[in-house]
């Protein structure tokens, strides 16, 4: 590695390849496929890779795969891409709109697959030339939206022998060229909270005949998030928000069920994984004070993505050689759930947000709006990035010999 040009050596792959790459996104962005259904994107990622002389495999399922890089002895580290779109109209009046009604891309997540695809390209070239200091395992995530995806994959072995994980997302409020991290968690736990309230109904001339449900499912909507967020640590942020509430037909008349439907967030694992059992044991005393009965359905989303620092820094490093100093900067936490965070549970890893935004706009828009799209000149900085973090991890988890000095991968190297 020592005396190699390794921004050169992308200078010249981009070159050649960029274009095809925007392409390759455009093509996704036209024919986008929901969570577990991404047939096709995955039979064009893998027709890609098997041209490139590699040799991926499919998931169970017969969507998202996986491929590794490189032989031999040495450390494995995985690079995340999710390959799914959202069921959202394309507003778009570009070429290059989607083509499926009620379906589009509008999260980014063709960027990310095209980003991927362009950085295993380029490191089979560096494995074909003996390059590679161990081995990248390429996963192209099927589900990240429904979620689910993330578990997948970690049931198929995607992360058996890996040391480190990385992924990157669109940030449509950073400028291209740019990169946002943050240690620690940069994305909430989620998971859904669905409460079914019951009682034998009556009359609201006569309440005290029978049980007040309305009143009773009021005092769980109020009392359940006060009393949650006094048996947590208040750094954990957990938080409980109602978006669905429902009882009763009519003015005079006590119903007989109601519901209540919301979210909860979290960004403390310890906090996430003790929630259900606190809500159920909360759930029960405010229930149980007003004589309704109660049914808890609490469905698991995903953990918190918490970014280890080491790995950070690495990105860090990654973003400051490949794409110039002043890359990397700040992020800040969000509330928005990410599956990334099943595999932080399982090996230490770190998650950026890549610039996606043409420097000097004002407004760019959000994700999971149908008028969403990027600067794609984003792809080439993206596969810079994914290519410097991933030989910046392998060189730095790599053992050093008395022959062979650990070496950091920067702009001289």
């Amino acid at each position: 590695m020592r005396g190699r040009n390794l921004r050169g050596e992308l200078d010249a792959f981009l070159a050649e390849r960029e274009a095809e790459l925007i392409g390759f996104r455009r093509d996704l962005h036209m024919n986008p496929e929901l969570a577990f259904a991404e047939y096709r994107t995955t039979q064009r990622v893998a027709e890609r890779l098997g041209a490139a002389g590699l040799v991926p495999t499919v998931l169970p399922r017969g969507t998202g795969l996986i491929c590794e890089i490189g032989s031999g002895e040495g450390p494995t580290v995985a690079l995340r891409a999710d390959i799914d779109a959202l069921p959202v109209p394309d507003e778009k009046d570009v070429p290059y709109s989607s083509t499926v009604p009620g379906v589009c891309h509008a999260c980014g997540h063709d960027v990310h697959t095209a980003i991927l695809l362009g950085a295993g390209l380029f490191l089979a070239q560096q494995a074909r030339a003996g390059l590679l200091p161990g081995k990248v395992r390429l996963l192209f995530q099927p589900a990240e939206e429904l979620p689910g995806g993330a578990l997948e994959v970690l049931a198929a072995g995607g992360l058996s022998g890996v040391d480190r994980i990385f992924g990157l997302h669109c940030d449509p409020k950073v400028d291209v060229g740019k990169v946002g991290l943050k240690a620690g968690p940069i994305t909430s736990a989620c998971d859904r909270v669905n409460i079914r309230v019951s009682g034998p109904g009556g009359h609201t001339a006569r309440p005290h005949l029978t049980v007040d449900l309305v009143f009773a499912l009021a005092k769980i909507l109020t009392e359940l998030p006060a009393a949650l967020s006094r048996r947590v640590d208040p750094r954990s942020s957990l938080s409980l928000v109602w978006g669905r509430v429902e009882a009763g037909s009519v003015a005079n008349a006590i119903p007989d069920d109601g519901l209540a439907e919301g979210t909860l967030r979290c960004l403390d694992e310890e906090a996430w994984h003790a929630a259900p059992d606190m809500i159920k044991s909360l759930l029960e005393s405010v229930a149980g004070a007003y004589g309704v009965e109660v049914d808890l359905d609490y469905v698991r989303g995903v953990p918190p993505v918490v970014n280890e620092e080491d790995s950070v820094q690495m990105l860090s490093e990654a973003a400051e050689s490949m794409l110039g100093e002043g890359a990397s900067v700040p992020t800040q936490q969000s509330l928005g759930g990410e599956d990334f965070g099943w595999y932080l549970e399982s090996v230490p890893g770190a998650f950026a947000r890549l610039g996606t935004r043409t420097p000097g706009t004002a407004h760019a828009g959000d994700i999971h709006q149908g008028t969403f799209d990027v600067d794609e000149s984003c792809i080439g900085a993206g596969v810079r990035f994914l290519v410097g973090t991933a030989l910046t991890a392998l060189w730095e988890e790599r053992q050093p010999t008395v022959e062979e000095p650990l070496v950091v991968v920067n702009s001289d190297t």
